[in-house]
């Protein structure tokens, strides 16, 4: 009888060791299926699936990476010397100047608009106050057209410093995404849920990232490029108008005789 019963004992406890590794197998395999599906999932799938404000996040990140393109190509458009200082138009202007056709130099800039006929234009015009009135007046409009530069060239830095923070925002909002999850979801649930959360936490990051760090350095390069065209501009301003200084001395002599 006892050696029966301990057969029956060892018989027993056999079934159920194998049938606790048959469970635990099951349960296993069914976790490992969603993580793997969360694993093979596409970019846009973890946009779409992180929530109305992880997709308004990602909305607005599309937005900084669209107008950060848009300000880079109109930089390399018209932030350039070809555009800002003509070179049909200073050989016209210093042309007429020199041969003290004034109305032919006002002619030609008022044909070619731009920053620097909006300087020429400004000296022009007050002509007749003086050599003094006309530097002040030119270096007034420089001023105005160089800011005027310049605020189109800050909107790529702006670009680059809310596109981390937007991925930043992402992040957070991923991580408390996956902490609700742990909270809330239980076995493959919470496996598919945590793969989601942390994978829109991690890329929102690097698509920041990756926005930023292009906006940067095209806002260094272009800061740098405009501060020079703008110096030239100033400089070749300058040598232009210096004729009207001649053309008014000659005025004052012809009246003291």
């Amino acid at each position: 009888m006892r050696i029966s019963n301990f057969k029956g004992m060892i018989t027993v406890a056999t079934a159920t060791l194998v049938s606790k590794m048959v469970i635990a197998q099951e349960v296993a395999a069914e976790a490992a299926e969603p993580v793997a599906d969360a694993g093979g999932q596409t970019f846009m799938d973890i946009v779409f699936s992180s929530g109305g404000l992880g997709i308004t996040i990602w909305a607005m990140i599309f937005l900084t990476s669209a107008a950060t393109m848009g300000l880079i190509i109109d930089a390399i458009l018209t932030i350039k010397t070809s555009k800002i200082m003509p070179e049909e138009l200073v050989d016209v202007v210093r042309q007429a100047l020199d041969e003290g056709d004034l109305g032919s130099a006002l002619d030609a800039c008022e044909a070619q608009p731009g920053p620097l006929s909006n300087i020429l234009l400004s000296g022009f015009n007050n002509v007749s106050e003086g050599f003094d009135i006309i530097m002040d007046s030119v270096s007034a409009a420089a001023d105005m057209e160089s800011e005027k530069l310049m605020q189109r060239v800050n909107f790529l830095n702006l670009c680059g410093s809310i596109a981390p923070m937007l991925g930043l925002m992402g992040t957070v909002t991923g991580m408390v995404d996956a902490f609700a999850a742990l909270g809330s979801a239980s076995g493959a649930e919470k496996a598919t849920l945590l793969a989601t959360s942390i994978s829109q936490a991690l890329y929102t990051t690097a698509v920041g990232l990756l926005i930023s760090i292009p906006a940067i350095l095209a806002f260094t390069f272009v800061k740098n490029n405009a501060s020079k065209i703008i110096l030239n501009m100033e400089s070749l301003t300058f040598d232009l108008i210096k004729v009207l200084r001649g053309a008014e001395i000659e005025d004052d002599e012809e009246e003291e005789y």
